[in-house]
């Protein structure tokens, strides 16, 4: 069961674009679907999962805002494109089995959990996987931001960052065939040679806090599962 796996606590960073599939935008099915199986396995297995999800498959505040709209107000609504996507992976993981409660930094009552540190950690401890929607609740901090600042409230043993590469390069792979992958970096390199992991704030956050990060490829099958038992399939940053 949970000895099977090298990690008992693990926050999951999932971009709302990963929900998107080749799509590019909204939700598709098969893709959370997909995902709701990878999780149905691991949460059966023992592990505690957090999900912090994304909201640029629907609205990116960031965006918005350099096209003219106000920052914090186009952040408010990407906040609630959030809200969307954690909704839809709880429709996912409950058909599959997961008890699932969706936490919100922002209050919504008729539709979901207010977030709050200690409930959030006793859910886990029940085996319930907590989805943590709408940022930190502030404008201009990322789901980024968000998800080391979760992982360090809630004693994750690592952050895993879901993205559409196999880990972190010294440039883009897919522009550079010669980019170099690494297995291994400290945050301090990550800061040093501007590698875009996280936004700075978020690098740092996880650096004073000793919290170790894997960047991985969520879309091969089974990535979740055979990292989770140790196997080298991303970059891990401490």
């Amino acid at each position: 069961m949970a000895e099977e796996y090298c990690y008992k606590r693990v926050l999951l960073k999932l971009s709302g674009e990963a929900l998107a599939g080749n799509a590019g935008y909204g939700i598709d099915p098969r893709v959370v679907n997909d995902l709701a199986e990878q999780i149905a396995t691991i949460v059966h297995g023992g592990v505690q999962l957090a999900v912090v999800v994304g909201g640029g498959n629907i609205f990116r505040g960031l965006s918005a805002s350099a096209e003219g709209m106000d920052r914090a107000q186009a952040d408010y609504m990407g906040m609630l494109a959030t809200v969307m996507n954690a909704l839809a992976l709880q429709d996912a993981f409950e058909r599959h089995g997961v008890e699932t409660r969706v936490q919100s930094a922002i209050t919504m009552q008729q539709v979901c959990e207010s977030y709050i540190r200690r409930r959030a950690i006793g859910h886990l401890e029940k085996g319930r996987v907590v989805i943590l929607a709408a940022g930190t609740g502030n404008p201009y901090f990322t789901t980024d931001t968000t998800a080391a600042l979760r992982a360090c409230e809630l004693d994750a043993e690592i952050l895993m960052k879901a993205t559409k590469v196999d880990g972190v390069y010294d440039s883009d792979p897919m522009k550079n065939p010669d980019a170099v992958k690494f297995d291994k970096l400290s945050y301090m390199d990550v800061l040093n040679k501007g590698l875009h992991v996280m936004d700075t704030t978020a690098t740092s956050l996880c650096m004073d806090n000793n919290m170790r990060m894997m960047v991985f490829n969520l879309a091969a099958e089974g990535n979740i599962e055979r990292a989770l038992r140790g196997e080298n399939v991303g970059t891990i940053v401490e």
